[in-house]
């Protein structure tokens, strides 16, 4: 009997846009097509028609998904037996599901006691080889570079073309859905998915600025340097010296757009504004967009998009730490119950 899905993979979805041929393997777990969801509450604090691309929607709960089947699919037409990356997180939790999806092995290196709890756990149930360095992401980087240049391994970091090739759909996406938008809004860490952003964008014909939104602990962009030792709550943009950085200042300037900064604490109030008042639960790095476009306003735009790269269950520890509720202890009696649900 033949299986098929509802949703088509991505990479046949979008393949006249993409570099795959009929024929070429695909691995996929349905990514893309996310949801778009309205923002009324950011809309009526902006003055500006806000949505929200929610990416936490991918199999693996990031947007990682779309430039990982492309990364996998490739290295799996080209023969690889193994794929490696650097990774603070969703990066890792991404690969090693599609490497288990291929049937091929997978390793990571992780920044060592910088990932947060839930992407580690997601890590090791798709069984990759976990490594955790001394040191941040970006020396990571620097070594798995360095490895795949020893072995026939193939790396599926954001430097690879086909991430950026995949994570471009999101553009796609947008503009099949909404016609047309004035303002994306996108959290930047290593810089691939703003870069990945505007290359669809550009392919399609469209000119949205782009402001992009480092955390002022990590934000070598903004500062012009590398960052030795970034911190900060989003632990999915700690990175002090993004790969695709000069990429990003090219998007941005071609955009008319611009990369700033916003502190945790702006980024943590956007985080529990977006859950409890939008529904939307994602990491703190997603939260990043938002925080930027209260900062710094929607400057004219009519239709803004945020884009919510990750789900809150990826980072559980930071929602407990940083949340303003408790949980109410109570005694199994009808009297207890009803002091303590109705206050």
């Amino acid at each position: 009997m033949s299986v098929t899905s509802a949703r088509p993979p991505l990479i046949e979805r979008w393949r006249e846009h993409l570099p795959f041929e009929e024929g070429d393997p695909v691995v996929s777990l349905c990514e893309g097509a996310t949801p778009l969801l309205p923002a009324p509450v950011l809309s009526e604090r902006v003055g500006a028609e806000v949505w929200m691309k929610c990416e936490g929607a991918n199999p693996t709960g990031s947007f990682k998904d779309r430039g990982m089947t492309c990364a996998v699919s490739a290295a799996l037409r080209e023969g690889a037996q193994a794929i490696i990356c650097a990774s603070t997180g969703n990066t890792a939790a991404s690969a090693a599901a599609y490497a288990s999806r291929a049937g091929i092995r997978c390793a990571v290196i992780i920044p060592d006691g910088k990932i947060a709890t839930g992407k580690l756990a997601q890590i090791l149930a798709h069984g990759a080889r976990v490594v955790s360095v001394a040191g941040n992401f970006d020396r990571g980087l620097e070594l798995v570079r360095e490895l795949v240049e020893r072995h026939p391994i193939s790396l599926v970091n954001s430097v690879n073309e086909f991430r950026v090739e995949g994570q471009k759909t999101g553009a796609f996406e947008l503009l099949e859905e909404l016609g047309r938008l004035d303002l994306l809004c996108i959290p930047v860490g290593n810089a691939g998915n703003i870069t990945a952003y505007w290359r669809g964008f550009s392919e399609m014909g469209a000119t949205p600025r782009l402001f992009g939104f480092q955390a002022e602990g990590a934000a070598p962009l903004v500062a012009g340097h590398i960052f030795e030792h970034p911190e900060t709550v989003a632990s999915a943009i700690r990175i002090g010296n993004p790969a695709r950085g000069a990429e990003a200042l090219d998007a941005v300037e071609q955009s008319q757009g611009a990369i700033r900064a916003v502190s945790d604490t702006q980024i943590l109030a956007a985080y529990r504004l977006l859950a409890s008042r939008e529904g939307m639960f994602c990491e703190p790095a997603s939260a990043a967009a938002v925080a930027g476009l209260l900062e710094y306003g929607a400057d004219g735009a009519e239709r803004v998009v945020c884009v919510m790269t990750g789900r809150g269950l990826k980072d559980p520890d930071t929602a407990l730490d940083h949340n303003e509720g408790a949980v109410i202890p109570c005694e199994p009696q009808m009297a207890a119950i009803e002091a303590a649900v109705l206050g």
